[in-house]
């Protein structure tokens, strides 16, 4: 019986052992080029099941062997980065005055106009919101919403401006009580996505904004709904293997054309290192990923410098992961950074934070 005891044991601090082995192999994959690893680079989407799988053992050794609890708690200190990208905690601060608020929404074309195609609820949101600077992503009505969503914004803001491709695909847009002095694309290769950098005049100093749109999975109606009965359990052994693969293709392919695209905002922002920068948009990266580490290397991000959990931003086919983001450069001080779940008429939620200059020495 000793024996037995003895072995269960060391099974359970192996088993403890390989979970935060695993933890530290996936809470870094963002290290990983998908160019050349597409399908690793990916593994940072699975950290939160190690981490709960980890905090699982953290109770169970607090309850049969306490000594033991020491194993899961130095997993947790050896996770401390990642586990803070995951999941930020950060102490609430009240918002200077003369801070400003940024907001960033991949608005799904406006969509969610009520029946009689007066009241939509992405629209009224934005108008509380009160934002200084608003960011749009996929910001193109349909039909005759078009022209309702366009003389709805631009009666809250007095400069407005877009970006689209010359060959279609997504429409940015973005909102500004501040002037905007020019516009350039960030040019990359997509067919249908596209990255635009827009320079705004705020209290005389010249601020850029960057408004980024990254290559999404592409899953079909289909593809979703199928990872949803997968999620549930409510497909075979022999579907899920198949289905699995094929999302599984699908997020590496969509990360090796999603590279090049953050190398090229990357290299602009070097570029234009010194000058103030805020930077916003819809990675369809996770917050372990290749595109959020690159995207934060010169840049401050606001939500773990300043919010607070998971912060889940896309709720959509059975998906939920932070894949929105607001980032600033160093002269700015981030506050209150949070992603709003009250506004579920598009399938990613808003994100939005107040930022105030720093005082220079």
């Amino acid at each position: 019986m000793k024996g037995l005891k003895a072995f269960t044991l060391q099974m359970t601090i192996g088993a403890n052992i390989a979970t935060i082995v695993m933890m530290l192999f996936v809470g870094y994959a963002d290290y990983l080029n998908p160019t050349a690893f597409p399908m690793l680079s990916n593994a940072g989407l699975s950290y939160p099941i190690f981490l709960i799988f980890n905090f699982c053992f953290l109770i169970f050794w607090l309850v049969f062997k306490r000594r033991k609890a020491f194993i899961p708690i130095l997993g947790f200190v050896i996770c401390y980065y990642p586990t803070r990208i995951y999941m930020p905690l950060n102490i609430n601060r009240s918002v200077p005055p003369n801070a400003i608020k940024v907001l960033s929404y991949n608005v799904w074309m406006f969509s969610g106009w009520d029946e009689t195609g007066k009241n939509n609820p992405t629209l009224q949101f934005i108008a509380e919101q009160n934002a200084d600077i608003v960011c749009l992503q996929e910001a193109e009505g349909w039909g005759i919403y078009k022209a309702k969503a366009d003389s709805v914004m631009n009666g809250l803001y007095q400069y407005a401006d877009t970006s689209r491709r010359k060959d279609g695909g997504d429409v940015l847009a973005i909102y500004s009580k501040y002037p905007i002095i020019k516009k350039e694309r960030i040019v990359y290769p997509s067919k249908t996505n596209h990255s635009a950098a827009f320079y705004l005049k705020i209290n005389g100093d010249t601020v850029i904004v960057i408004n980024n749109h990254f290559e999404s999975i592409g899953l079909s109606p289909e593809d979703k709904t199928n990872f949803k009965e997968m999620v549930k359990g409510d497909m075979n052994a022999k579907c899920v293997e198949k289905e699995s693969k094929k999302l599984i293709d699908k997020l590496a392919e969509a990360s090796k054309r999603r590279a090049p695209q953050v190398d090229a905002v990357a290299q602009y922002i070097y570029e234009h290192k010194g000058m103030s920068m805020i930077l916003c948009g819809d990675f369809n990266d996770g917050p372990l990923s290749y595109t959020r580490r690159i995207m934060a290397k010169n840049l401050t991000d606001c939500y773990v410098e300043s919010g607070n959990g998971i912060g889940i931003s896309y709720h959509h086919g059975g998906f939920y992961v932070r894949i929105d983001n607001i980032m600033c450069s160093n002269d700015w001080v981030p506050y209150g950074c949070k992603v709003d779940n009250r506004v579920k008429s598009s399938d990613h939620y808003p994100i939005y934070c107040w930022l105030k200059k720093r005082v220079k020495p």
